[in-house]
């Protein structure tokens, strides 16, 4: 049998039984190169040849983490979670679906914001979210539509805008992998495929807050169950200038170095040369920075390394012709099975931006022998990688909701999280996806 579909079926099957992504990995490697015959030691050898491959996505990473603390610390946002609970009870009584829709959109801003603009993650969920919960009650907001928003946030910005975490999935790693299977491509050309497949997502945010959760939901007046931690601010004004130059300064040195790595640097250094943060604090952040993103770092890393052997084995040109013959040139079957098998990737890692490294090696190719454009193979392969991130238990977009919405005791993941992203976004992407491939 095939050693690449022995590998990745194997690791699939590891992590949907919950086992740790990284563990499934390098055993899932190991496996599909002695069933190659290639040997442990050689097995081995190509599974760290392709780790080095990760590094500067993984240090990136940590020094956007190092960045989302800085702004944690600075109290950046419980200025703007004030500022939300100000304009709430400043409101005239009998314009709560007016105000009810200004909420939303500005959580919206903050999630696509956490990717692009100011690329904290998830980090700024647990400090923003929870002391909005007695607002979400006030106006009955059904919460399950502001899972699905923050999951928009999350999810589809890092699809289309090539900035923060976005120029990560589209630059570092989707035109790295594209490039390296044998697609040619220059970097520019992958979001302008990815514009589609997104579109989708869009589509399914709209049905989510105007039909599928747009009546009102009765919560109980809880206590928080997790308590977020408050945060003094003495100058206000000064933390939110320093704030936004630290942000604009960020995006400058991204930009200009097409490096992460200095982009978040910049930013840490700005709050502390300002004062905002101490600088005997410095040593704190960034530690807390790597152990904030250190897991999703090795994930990337040993996807990789995942991804080296798949090709050391020589097994991928034989399923390629395989799977061209199997198709028999109909692109419309062959875009779906890409698609789906994506989406069971994705669902049992929960980490699109580990997937693509590893879906890339197989699907490129076949791309390539089934005649689909640049375009269409491009956007196929970032579909298949972000398919299953919204509607994963085990992922950052699903878990991060919840641990704000959740803070009460009253959102369930599974039902309110992981049910309606996965319904409302991963359909709507399979969709726009399979649209993509055929179009472009």
């Amino acid at each position: 049998m095939n050693a690449v579909v022995i590998g990745v079926l194997l690791m699939l099957g590891l992590t949907l039984v919950r086992v740790n992504v990284i563990v499934a990995m390098i055993i899932s490697a190991l496996v599909a190169g002695l069933t190659a015959g290639l040997g442990l030691k050689e097995s081995i050898d190509a599974f760290n040849s392709g780790l080095s491959a990760g590094a500067e996505i993984a240090l990136s990473y940590a020094m956007l983490g190092a960045f989302a603390v800085a702004i944690s610390k600075s109290g950046l946002t419980r200025i703007l979670a004030a500022k939300l609970l100000a304009k709430v009870n400043a409101q005239k009584s009998g314009s709560e679906t007016l105000l009810s829709y200004f909420i939303l959109f500005i959580i919206m801003i903050c999630a696509i914001s956490s990717q692009n603009l100011v690329p904290v993650h998830i980090a700024f969920i647990p400090i923003l979210i929870p002391p909005l919960l007695v607002i979400f009650n006030k106006l009955r907001l059904d919460r399950r539509a502001i899972a699905c928003i923050l999951t928009f946030g999350l999810a589809t910005s890092y699809m289309v805008l090539p900035y923060g975490f976005g120029g990560i999935y589209l630059y570092s790693i989707l035109h790295k992998n594209l490039v390296d299977n044998g697609l040619e491509i220059i970097n520019t050309q992958v979001p302008m495929a990815m514009i589609i497949p997104a579109l989708g997502m869009f589509a399914g945010l709209l049905i989510a807050i105007f039909f599928s959760y747009r009546k009102r939901r009765d919560y109980a007046a809880l206590p928080l169950t997790i308590q977020s931690k408050e945060t003094t601010v003495e100058n206000p004004k000064k933390v939110m200038l320093v704030g936004l130059f630290a942000v604009l300064a960020s995006l400058i040195a991204q930009n200009a170095s097409g490096s992460m790595i200095l982009g978040g640097l910049v930013g840490v250094m700005i709050f502390s040369v300002f004062g905002i943060v101490k600088w005997e604090d410095n040593g704190d952040v960034f530690s807390k920075g790597v152990a904030m993103m250190a897991m999703i770092g090795f994930i990337m890393i040993s996807a990789q390394g995942f991804a080296a052997v798949m090709q050391a084995t020589g097994h991928v040109a034989s399923l390629v012709h395989s799977g061209a013959e199997l198709f028999a040139g109909n692109k419309p079957i062959a875009a779906a099975v890409i698609l789906l098998v994506g989406l069971f990737i994705t669902m049992g890692i929960g980490s699109s931006f580990s997937t693509v490294p590893i879906i890339a090696t197989l699907f490129v190719p076949l791309c390539l022998e089934l005649g689909f454009s640049v375009m269409a193979t491009a956007a196929l392969v970032g579909t298949a990688g972000a398919l299953g991130d919204a509607g994963s238990p085990a992922s950052d977009s699903t878990l991060g909701p919840t641990s704000g919405l959740n803070a009460d005791g009253q959102h369930d993941h599974i039902w309110d999280s992981v049910v309606p992203t996965f319904i409302h976004f991963n359909i709507p992407l399979l969709i726009f996806g399979w649209i993509a491939a055929m179009v472009l």
